[in-house]
């Protein structure tokens, strides 16, 4: 169990596994800034829920794509708390079209919240982070799966992956770790939108567990690289996926 004074911040927090993450995070100790773009009310219901779990949480408005937000999320969170132990990178969108098809909005808006985004969360906290803190980036199996329809997405969130090994180094000396985790198809309101019934029972029956994963299953992992038996593990990608790949 963590002590209440170490601070979490998560981004994109105010449903999927942003929120089954804050959830987890709360009940193992932490105190969780949650953060969200527009849904203010889900956000604000997440920190009641947690709260009335005897948990401790706050709710943060911020655009991760907008570097001066991310700036002031930060200070927030030093100014109600003291400072920031872990930062999440949850925040995320999905647009999905062959390369042929996509236009120029659909590239823009995924590299700026999911690239953009996750930069300037993780130049602030390289920069504000107290030492012996903890870096979760999330990436995504279909870096490694690559089908069709995926490649901007894909592209995104493998450029994530390479910050996450590069910041690994850069912050020698300040016992932080950074890691990525990467889930496979999960039961979210992001995976499941304009999915057909049949696609998705397809896809859950490709991992050899054969199931969907559940945002509780990756909030599991981002615990566990999170809390004190993750201290060793640095600079990896786990692939919170059923096996699929």
């Amino acid at each position: 169990m963590n002590t209440p004074s170490k601070t979490a911040v998560v981004t994109g927090a105010s449903r999927g596994i942003g929120a089954a993450i804050a959830r987890r995070l709360a009940r193992d100790g932490f105190t969780v800034v949650i953060n969200y773009a527009g849904a203010a009310d889900e956000a604000e219901a997440l920190a009641g829920e947690i709260e009335q779990a005897g948990g401790r949480a706050i709710t943060a408005q911020a655009d991760v794509a907008d570097p001066a937000a991310v700036a002031r999320l930060f200070g927030g969170a030093e100014a109600a708390f003291g400072g920031v132990d872990v930062l999440v990178n949850n925040a995320g969108i999905m647009r999905l079209a062959t390369l042929a098809e996509s236009d120029d909005a659909l590239f823009d808006s995924q590299v700026a919240i999911n690239l953009k985004g996750t930069f300037n969360t993780l130049r602030e906290a390289a920069r504000r982070l107290r030492d012996g803190g903890r870096i979760i980036n999330l990436s995504s199996s279909v870096v490694g799966l690559t089908p069709p329809t995926y490649g901007v997405y894909a592209a995104t969130k493998a450029a994530v992956e390479a910050m996450t090994d590069v910041l690994t180094k850069e912050l020698r000396g300040r016992n932080i770790s950074v890691n990525s985790v990467a889930p496979g198809p999960t039961a979210t309101r992001l995976f499941l939108e304009g999915k057909p019934q049949d696609v998705v029972e397809r896809m859950a029956k490709q991992a050899p567990l054969e199931r969907l994963g559940q945002p509780e299953d990756i909030a599991a992992a981002v615990a566990f690289l999170a809390g004190p038996d993750g201290a060793w593990v640095n600079g990896q990608t786990l692939r919170v996926n059923g096996g699929i790949i």
